[in-house]
């Protein structure tokens, strides 16, 4: 489960150290829906790798102009991670593009931006 943003949440994101994604596909249904936005961490990994079950905004290994949303499933010792996606009928993860390197890695989603309606 993604939790809200909370006041340090979003007061990092103000602060420019977290960085805002809109959700657009259907790969992480029903955990995340398209439109939906995610705060990330874009430091997390400076230091360390990912791990298992991290939920990490990568570019997408053939595309570069594309950013995906997945869960770590697996890292191995050099550093290679396994991405799967929630929906599996919708999703294109490491099962259709193999592994990514955790320099693709852009960050780890912190939590769930606020919704506001109008």
């Amino acid at each position: 489960m993604i939790q809200e943003s909370n006041k340090k949440e979003l007061l990092l994101w103000l602060l420019r150290l977290r960085q805002r994604f809109c959700v657009t596909g259907l790969s992480m249904f029903p955990v995340l829906k398209p439109g939906e936005e995610v705060l990330v961490d874009t430091r997390a990994y400076r230091h360390f790798l990912p791990e298992i079950g991290d939920l990490v905004v990568a570019k997408h290994p053939h595309r570069q102009d594309l950013r995906i949303i997945k869960w770590v499933a697996l890292v191995d010792e050099k550093g290679n991670c396994f991405l799967l996606g929630e929906n599996k009928e919708e999703s294109s993860d490491s099962r259709s593009f193999g592994v990514v390197s955790s320099q693709q890695i852009i960050g780890r989603v912190t939590s769930r931006f606020p919704e506001y309606n109008q």
